[in-house]
């Protein structure tokens, strides 16, 4: 349950009302001098109840989460704080799917509206993780019979960063480790944890679980100094934008196909993709178009490569040295135009 202040709406006068989700029903109460009035003044059923959020109804409010109830009755809740909001968010999209195994929290949508407190980056988590007083313990772990070292249980990761406030919820904490999973901060070990990925389903990837082994990345040691990083950046990105737009981009790792920002340049000539769900304006990858390849694929049939059921509008950047990229565009349109955009710059 979470039990919090909340301004809700209906007939569209804001009023503070304090919330108290139970589990499968968001509770509210009238407030008088700061304190909840008995008995309650309301009850917003969740089965079958769909969720907005961020919802961008209202231009100026910034911070609604939206709920529709099975007889589309709307209700907008205003949070205090973005993190407030998000932490809601997820704790009503759990209890809206406890009642649907088969769709057992869901979390694509809420994925993208994830945000962490923006002074927290995967990175700094990451390095606290790694901290030998007050980081996360790794040690050799049995399961099924083999023995794993330095390894953590799915379940301690959970806990440590919900004791170290990166996480407000188990829920949270699930999601946040995905995104370190995504982002090859980590890595699943032995067959329960390998398992859950294969399953495909984004919201049990990880598993919050005593039986399943995780443990950290090989990439994690190969950093590069922030110094070298910034310096490298901003001579790729001082061409000048030729276009930009959102196409889907297929994993190098996992395969898993993923919405991206590409921003193509000239002088130097280079493709970045950004991750529209994160507020920094920072690629999270890019190459050089220099002496690479450009073609489309075949629409008829999944082409090699190609991981899933992804059909139409494919096409493919081979870099100098090697390395193949699977783009998709929204239409044959847009794909022969970033094409021939790609083209001019090789």
């Amino acid at each position: 349950s979470r039990d919090g202040g909340f301004l809700g709406h209906i007939v569209h006068n804001w009023k503070a009302r304090w919330f108290i989700l139970r589990q499968n029903t968001l509770v509210y109460y009238k407030l008088e001098g700061g304190r909840r009035v008995n008995p309650p003044k309301g009850r917003i059923l969740l089965d079958g109840c769909t969720i907005t959020c961020p919802c961008l109804d209202y231009e100026n409010r910034p911070l609604l989460i939206k709920l529709k109830t099975q007889t589309s009755t709307e209700y907008f809740l205003e949070a205090s704080s973005r993190e407030e909001r998000d932490a809601w968010a997820f704790e009503i999209t759990g209890a809206i799917h406890a009642g649907q195994p088969g769709k057992v929290q869901q979390l694509h949508s809420l994925r993208n509206s994830f945000k962490l407190p923006p002074h927290i980056s995967l990175h700094q988590i990451v390095d606290k993780m790694h901290n030998s007083s007050s980081g996360i313990r790794s040690s050799p772990n049995m399961e099924q019979g083999s023995t794993y070292k330095k390894t953590f249980l799915g379940s301690s990761l959970v806990d440590w960063l919900i004791s170290n406030s990166f996480a407000a919820s188990r829920l949270e904490g699930v999601t946040l480790a995905s995104m370190l999973m995504e982002e090859n901060f980590l890595s699943p070990v032995g067959a329960r944890s390998m398992g859950a990925i294969r399953s495909g389903d984004l919201a049990e990837q990880f598993l919050d679980d005593s039986t399943a082994l995780y443990t950290f990345a090989e990439s994690y040691k190969k950093k590069i100094s922030p110094k070298e990083e910034i310096s490298l950046s901003t001579v790729e990105l001082s061409g000048t934008v030729v276009k930009q737009g959102y196409l889907a981009k297929q994993g190098h790792k996992r395969k898993n196909w993923k919405v991206r920002r590409f921003v193509l340049r000239k002088d130097p000539a280079f493709l970045h993709y950004y991750d529209p769900t994160k507020e920094e304006n920072r690629p999270v990858g890019g190459f050089s178009l220099r002496g690479s390849l450009v073609s489309a694929l075949e629409d008829n049939g999944v082409p090699t490569g190609v991981k899933g059921n992804v059909q139409g509008n494919l096409f493919k950047v081979i870099t100098k040295d090697d390395k193949h990229y699977y783009i998709q565009a929204s239409s044959k349109v847009e794909r022969v135009e970033w094409i021939e955009a790609i083209k001019k710059l090789t």
